[in-house]
């Protein structure tokens, strides 16, 4: 197997996360360093720096790129509990067009929806809440909803696809009115559905999901290209992976365990088709895993890659 591009960051901390774009020409990351840097690649191999974001007051865990409809979009989170929303105003020039300090404790993680619900972004804090920021183009300002999500801190959020599973498949069928859903994933042991209600424009838990004994450090809402199921990634504290599969929506959610693993799991990650995982954990090592449906359903690891051997 080719390795893959190296990007030296010249971040003077460690590095919590780093995300490419939309188009994969770019790449995000942030530090402990309390910065974000932007990289453009001019190849596959190549990434220049081409932007710094100061404006965190701590470590800065997590970023997320908005969809290319709204302009060139990035959100960050951090301890210092800031949720910072920047937009490219001109060619690698970022201002700061939004900044969220409604939370009490440090914000862990952040998702934006998808773009069929506007400009959406939702977020988990280690306050035990989430809050959901969208933003109105009539009125030009951003709204914040706030509730408790876990007893206990929040690590970790995902939306749900607007597509509902199975509607590519099914021809000529009437199109159904997208359903706002997310995940999340707490240190109460425990992964949360999350449903908005547009009746009355509430949050309300649609099912809570218990199979892992320690934190659920992250979760990951797949992607249903071609599936006919909802299927949620999780991982946690305990050193395993679940994979969550919910085949009708008038039926519950159905754990399966994709393996133990030697040392806690961060990180868990879909490919953009939603059939390949690939799950980081604290012995520096990313596997790639596979499901196979013949004879029956199991999960194959295609591959390790291991930082310690680079």
């Amino acid at each position: 197997m080719e390795k893959s591009a190296q990007v030296n960051t010249e971040h003077t901390d460690m590095v919590h996360d780093a995300q490419p774009d939309y188009y994969g020409k770019r790449v995000a990351t942030c530090s402990s360093d309390r910065t974000i840097k932007i990289f453009e690649g001019s190849n596959e191999s190549n990434y220049t720096q081409v932007a710094e974001l100061k404006g965190h007051e701590g470590p800065v865990w997590q970023v997320c790129w908005g969809h290319p409809k709204f302009g060139v979009i990035l959100a960050s989170c951090g301890y210092d509990r800031k949720v910072i929303v920047w937009k490219e105003a001109a060619k690698n020039i970022w201002e700061k067009i939004h900044v969220y300090e409604g939370h009490e404790l440090s914000v862990n993680s952040l998702a934006f929806a998808p773009h069929e619900f506007g400009l959406a972004l939702a977020c988990a804090s280690s306050d035990g809440h989430v809050s959901v920021l969208s933003y109105s183009p009539a009125e030009a300002k951003w709204d914040a909803q706030r509730f408790q999500a876990h007893q206990i801190g929040v690590n970790s959020i995902s939306w749900a696809p607007a597509v509902a599973p199975g509607a590519l498949l099914r021809s000529g069928s009437i199109a159904q009115p997208p359903v706002r859903r997310f995940v999340t994933g707490g240190c109460d042991n425990l992964v949360k559905i999350w449903r908005h209600s547009p009746q009355d424009n509430q949050w309300r838990c649609e099912d809570k999901l218990k199979a892992h004994q320690d934190w659920v450090r992250d979760v990951a809402w797949s992607p249903n290209m071609g599936s006919t199921a909802s299927v949620i990634a999780s991982c946690s504290q305990d050193k395993t992976v679940i994979i969550w599969t919910q085949e009708d929506s008038s039926k519950g959610w159905e754990p399966r365990p994709l393996h133990t693993f030697s040392e806690v799991v961060w990180r868990v990650s879909w490919s953009l088709t939603g059939n390949i995982l690939a799950v980081s954990s604290a012995d520096n090592k990313v596997t790639l895993w596979k499901e196979s449906l013949q004879p029956e359903p199991t999960w194959t690891c295609l591959s390790t890659l291991d930082e310690a051997s680079e």
